[in-house]
């Protein structure tokens, strides 16, 4: 049993949704014949790439000659974007100060979001070069068989994304869909066309088979009923030995892409989708798969729940850590008004059982998210009034939606912003590794998926003002639609100053200082020879705190720029902001 690798504590995340990302390369944009297979399986109406910049919530001409409404339409969408793009904007998140790039299914799929992925081991040709070329090669193989893969341009152009991350210092992850595949997955298809006789049959939950005899028709399980994915079977020994041989196969091709056992050239490691619905068996192995390979490679999982179905995973056997959405809710009942919104003790309370429930060395790799391409924009978040706490996540994720008529679409305002800045300065000072969703720091806003995945936001680029709702109604006046460079500017300085410090990479957590009355919130962190005090204000006034600590020192403000600040009789006296506060590092 390996610890948790070292680097896993000391990076920010940037998570990138690759369609939606950026388009390096429009010579290989999908065509209508690439979205055969996906939701909603239409092959007939007008269709063509959409418009990087437009209004998200106006129909474009093709889509108003449909005749559907707006969710149809936005569902059919596809931008552009591709690994080319990604390449291409590799400098910006080294700006940011990004140490570990988290991507979304990249696999061959249908789909925009591709979860119903065709198989697991060839990039989606159109994130590559050379779309249609790709495609021919991909059908000399038996899918199954290692021996006869080959490497298409998407593949070789992944490899040289992996190889420019590496460069600039930086990690890369895969998203490891092995939950599910599509229903355009080689296996899939064989089981439709051959029934038993098909190799794959015990890949599948099949409930039943095309029988005129019997009078019975081909069913099978989809994925939460959704039946463009259908589910890998397992049994109590783990998944079928088959499909299980040819996921270690992938694992293996992206992990050690040259096949000498230096990882060097692969991946780093993976986030696991909706890791709890696939047995704690088969991730045993997966582990020790992983780890054999690559004894740093870092395992997250997704893994939406309480702390206590979360713990198994996290003991050293499976996974390292997970995606952090307890924290997310956490965070989002303490720092956003309304009913669920706690006070600074229940608040301190909350994190403390979260932080106990991991051993040593989890807390700080887990990825602490606001959001994510299954979540509203932290900063649409702050825009609504809510009914339900946020850990109601099922009440929370209906609430979210924009086919919620109470859901507040519009552009965030001042004080929206004012609170996701004190929102990502806890992130960043708080431990764990901060996790930021494409676009957050360039001050995206959007309800739930799909409206969290709109194109990205490039300076380069001049956008249409948000004139549309959900309903179709126009917004009087036209909101702008434009890179937040103030924002942008406050993420940079707070990824900095956490990769300057250690201590707020490494350090232990104490808390200081509590004031429900105030909202005020002090915390320490200790590592080595460092120590540092953040401070944090959630309320609407400018407040006055002093509290006690250990010794007399002197502190510097390194988020405020104010100087030192300087202890007496073992005491700070500290005027906080309203909605903001301080990062002291010790002198």
């Amino acid at each position: 049993m390996r610890s948790v690798p070292s680097w896993a504590g000391e990076v920010v995340w940037y998570q990138i949704f690759p369609e939606r990302f950026r388009n390096g390369d429009t010579t290989n944009d999908p065509t209508f014949a690439d979205l055969r297979g996906a939701w909603p399986h239409d092959s007939i109406l007008p269709w063509q790439v959409h418009p990087w910049t437009s209004d998200w919530y106006e129909l474009q001409p093709y889509e108003k000659a449909n005749g559907r409404d707006i969710w149809y339409n936005i569902t059919r969408r596809r931008y552009g974007g591709d690994i080319q793009g990604i390449i291409d904007k590799l400098d910006y998140l080294k700006y940011l100060g990004i140490g570990a790039i988290y991507l979304n299914p990249v696999f061959t799929a249908p789909s925009s979001h591709k979860y119903d992925q065709s198989c697991y081991h060839h990039i989606d040709p159109t994130f590559g070069p050379d779309r249609d070329g790709d495609k021919k090669l991909i059908a000399t193989e038996t899918p199954d068989d290692p021996s006869t893969w080959v490497w298409t341009a998407a593949d070789r152009l992944m490899l040289r994304l992996i190889r420019e991350v590496h460069q600039r210092g930086m990690k890369i992850i895969f998203d490891g869909v092995f939950n599910h595949m599509g229903v355009t997955s080689f296996a899939f298809q064989d089981v439709i066309k051959n029934q038993q006789r098909s190799r794959f049959k015990d890949w599948f939950v099949i409930t039943s088979w095309d029988d005129p005899g019997k009078g019975t028709k081909f069913e099978y399980e989809g994925w939460w009923g959704v039946k463009d994915m259908p589910v890998l079977r397992e049994t109590r020994k783990g998944m079928a030995p088959g499909t299980k041989a040819y996921i270690f196969a992938a694992v293996r091709r992206w992990m050690d892409p040259e096949g000498d056992g230096n990882s060097v050239a692969g991946i780093d490691g993976w986030r696991l989708d909706v890791a709890d619905q696939v047995n704690h068996r088969f991730w045993k192995a997966f582990r020790k798969l992983v780890r054999s390979i690559n004894p740093e490679a870092y395992i997250t999982g997704e893994v939406i729940e309480p702390v206590n179905i979360i713990v198994p995973y996290l003991k050293g056997d499976q996974f390292d850590a997970v995606m952090n959405y307890n924290f997310m809710f956490i965070t989002s009942e303490f720092f956003i008004n309304g009913p669920a919104r706690c006070p600074v003790s229940l608040f301190d309370n909350l994190l403390q059982n979260l932080r106990e429930a991991c051993r040593p060395g989890v807390t700080l790799a887990m990825q602490n998210l606001l959001g994510s391409h299954d979540t509203d924009r932290p900063s649409s978040r702050i825009m609504n009034t809510w009914s339900c706490s946020f850990s109601d996540k099922n009440s929370y994720f209906d609430e979210s939606k924009a086919t919620n008529p109470h859901y507040n679409t519009g552009r965030p305002d001042a004080r929206a912003e004012a609170i996701l800045r004190l929102m990502s300065l806890f992130q960043m000072t708080y431990p764990g590794a901060p996790m930021i969703f494409y676009g957050d720091e360039a001050g995206m806003w959007g309800a739930k998926d799909p409206c969290c995945r709109k194109p990205m936001l490039w300076d380069e680029m001049v956008y249409n003002s948000a004139r549309y709702m959900p309903d179709g109604k126009v917004r009087n006046p036209a909101e702008a639609v434009a890179v937040n460079h103030p924002l942008m500017d406050h993420y940079k300085k707070l990824i900095g100053i956490r990769n300057r410090w250690k201590v707020l990479q490494k350090g232990d957590f104490q808390t200081v200082f509590m004031d429900d009355r105030k909202e005020i919130y002090v915390f320490s962190r200790n590592y080595e020879d460092q120590s540092a005090l953040i401070v944090i204000n959630n309320s609407d006034k400018v407040q006055n705190a002093e509290f006690r600590i250990h010794d007399d020192a002197k502190y510097l403000d390194v988020l405020n720029d104010h100087g030192a600040v300087v202890t007496s009789d073992r005491k700070l006296a500290l005027r906080v902001l309203p909605k903001w506060g301080m990062i002291l590092i010790r002198q």
